[in-house]
């Protein structure tokens, strides 16, 4: 499914235009990134949680040369699906 899909869904589902529910689904997916930024959780019980996990600097090869490489430290957005998710999709 893309946004597209997804935007009509809403606005079929929820009876709005879908100029209203791209903003809506905009919206929400730009709300959700602006708090990852500050570094905060995005929770909504049943579906999961958004953060943001650290990963730590470490040492890799490069495959072509077989050379070491340093790779930092970054944060990457993680996603934990909820309970309810995870058992309507067994």
């Amino acid at each position: 499914m893309k946004k597209v899909d997804l935007v009509e869904k809403i606005a079929g589902g929820c009876e709005i235009t879908k100029k209203k529910a791209e903003m809506a689904v905009t919206t929400f997916t730009n709300e959700i990134v602006n708090a990852l930024i500050r570094g905060e959780k995005v929770t909504l019980v049943g579906f999961g949680t958004f953060s943001i996990k650290k990963r730590a600097a470490r040492k890799a090869r490069n495959p072509r040369t077989g050379a070491t490489i340093s790779v930092p430290a970054k944060k990457v957005p993680r996603f934990q699906p909820g309970t309810k998710l995870r058992s309507r999709v067994k």
